[in-house]
């Protein structure tokens, strides 16, 4: 792919420095902006118009949480990579809720964020290991009542495909080994997992996947 342009936010300039060094490093991708807080990539973003943010969470004035909300609720297009050197459940669960679409240690390896970058740019979901077992242990345990039912009730707003795409992506099965598969196009999953996004009214494959383990649970 070419072209992908990202947008730094980060209060520490040697930070902001090195994920330039490393992004540029890379010939299809472009850093466009920088900002110090999440204030600052209000106007950055809204000026750049950025496929990918590296967002970084403890900021002041604003911090990523809230920054990456506002984004959401101005209907920012633009995917948003957490990045931090904290990882508490907590931060990582309401990251995910609130749109952003990978969540990265600030120690990954510089080829795996740049690869981080471009799957991301590609609509794919990026994560750390260590996020990722977060994330099992707190989709899997026990729903309760009303979240079952809540689960249970968006589902059936999905068609026979939808379903089977939901949960292949509740399987942890990126875009191209769903198309392989359901014997279908990349490009029509795509669209499948836009309208599973929409119908389940959920930004992220996350969300989705708790939706589908939450309707499943019978404990």
């Amino acid at each position: 792919m070419a072209g992908v342009r990202v947008v730094v936010v980060d209060d520490d300039p040697l930070v902001r420095a090195g994920l330039r060094m490393i992004l540029g490093g890379a010939p299809d991708l472009d850093v466009v902006g920088e900002a110090v807080d999440g204030q600052d990539a209000m106007d950055v973003i809204a000026r750049e118009l950025p496929d990918v943010v590296l967002m970084d969470i403890r900021m002041p004035r604003m911090d990523g949480l809230a920054a990456t909300r506002r984004l959401r609720e101005r209907g920012t297009t633009a995917r948003i990579i957490v990045l931090t050197t904290f990882d508490t459940d907590e931060m990582v669960l309401t990251a995910l809720q609130l749109g952003a679409a990978g969540f990265l240690l600030k120690d990954t390896a510089p080829a795996d964020l740049v690869v981080a970058v471009r799957r991301v740019a590609l609509g794919e979901p990026m994560l750390s290991p260590s996020v990722t077992n977060q994330l099992i242990a707190a989709v899997t345990r026990p729903a309760d009542d009303g979240r079952r039912r809540k689960a249970r009730t968006l589902l059936t707003r999905l068609t026979e495909r939808e379903r089977e795409v939901a949960d292949a992506v509740s399987a942890g099965m990126t875009n191209t080994e769903i198309a392989r598969s359901l014997h279908l196009g990349v490009a029509t999953v795509k669209t499948h997992v836009g309208s599973v996004f929409t119908k389940l009214e959920v930004t992220n494959r996350v969300q989705v996947a708790r939706y589908v383990h939450d309707a499943a649970d019978d404990r």
